[in-house]
């Protein structure tokens, strides 16, 4: 098909996605109009590239389609953002086949309904490198949760478990990844779950909050230098999926390290304060209930961001702290 005839195809795909209040004007125009929003716009864009972000021989092209979507979500829900509407631009090798196209799309706009965050628009351009551009529109409350805010003396929290989704990629490169167990961890990395309700609720709660798209060890890092702060972290209690150490053993891989530094899990790692104010008591209790309690804030003295023990104080070290698109 041409381009005329793709952009159609696309369109077909999206229309399903598109079952929102507030898209004045979706698909189909030189740009979409939305109606004025209640609360302030959150948005955020993220390219998944081709032989960087993803394989073709390692997921169909639905899953990838998804993939890319939810992980652009995942900053809406970084910042407690609920969805609003999406852009996609996608850039198609000349040997990118109609029925290739047919199924990435049906896997964007099926995670697009998922997620109730309609593609309104978007562009379609030929190139050497296949490349799929998700830009994600959210509304929240004021600026919503921040990098930036957290104190010494705060407790840091993961949603949901880490390493799995590093390991999931392992087994997939691995011809032994048919061994027992294998199955929810490389499901893990084909279907990241944006923590969105969870990022809805934090609003407001927690003092800071970043996604966990490049390593537990980088993202807080991140946050901890936003915030001028630093972190101690109780590597004993950082939460995994059963079976994750032997798994990660038997392929040669140490589980903290895919833990620490794996990335690609999307899960959030926030920061709650330590005190209890009269009238906050309960929603409080309602962010512990939503991850894991892994360490604490400390203050900064100039040395390591983030200083990592076992459960009996010992100090422990992980090379590596995740992933960098540039080294360094």
């Amino acid at each position: 098909m041409d381009e005329f005839e793709r952009i159609a195809q696309l369109r077909t795909a999206f229309a399903s996605s598109q079952p929102v209040a507030g898209i004045l004007l979706g698909i189909g125009d030189d740009a979409a109009v939305l109606a004025r929003p209640a609360h302030n716009l959150v948005l955020s864009v993220d390219a998944a590239v081709d032989g960087v972000h993803f394989r073709a021989d390692l997921a169909d092209w639905a899953t990838i389609g998804a993939r890319a979507f939810c992980a652009a979500l995942s900053d809406l829900a970084a910042m407690g953002a609920q969805p609003r509407a999406a852009l996609s631009a996608l850039i198609l090798p000349e040997s990118f086949a109609d029925a290739e196209l047919a199924e990435l799309g049906r896997g964007q706009a099926e995670a697009a309904a998922r997620h109730g965050c309609p593609v309104v628009g978007g562009n379609l351009a030929r190139g050497t490198q296949l490349s799929i551009t998700t830009t994600v529109i959210g509304e929240v409350e004021g600026v919503g949760l921040t990098r930036g805010g957290a104190r010494v003396g705060d407790e840091i929290y993961v949603t949901g478990v880490l390493g799995a989704a590093a390991l999931g990629l392992v087994l997939l490169e691995t011809p032994a990844s048919a061994l027992s167990g294998a199955g929810s961890f490389v499901s893990r990395w084909r279907n990241p779950t944006p923590r969105i309700p969870e990022g809805r609720a934090l609003v407001a709660i927690a003092s800071a909050a970043i996604d966990v798209s490049d390593g537990l060890l980088q993202d807080l890092g991140h946050l901890c230098s936003a915030s001028g702060v630093a972190a101690v972290i109780d590597v004993s209690t950082l939460p995994a999926l059963p079976g994750f150490a032997e798994l990660a053993h038997a392929h040669g891989q140490p589980p903290l390290r895919l833990a620490l530094t794996g990335g690609e899990d999307y899960e959030l790692v926030y920061t709650l304060p330590a005190s209890r104010p009269a009238g906050r008591a309960e929603a409080l209790a309602t962010a512990q209930r939503l991850g894991t309690r892994i360490g604490k804030i400390v203050a900064a003295d100039g040395s390591d961001a983030i200083v990592l023990h076992d459960a009996q104080g010992q100090l422990v070290t992980v090379p590596g702290r995740g992933y960098r698109h540039f080294g360094g």
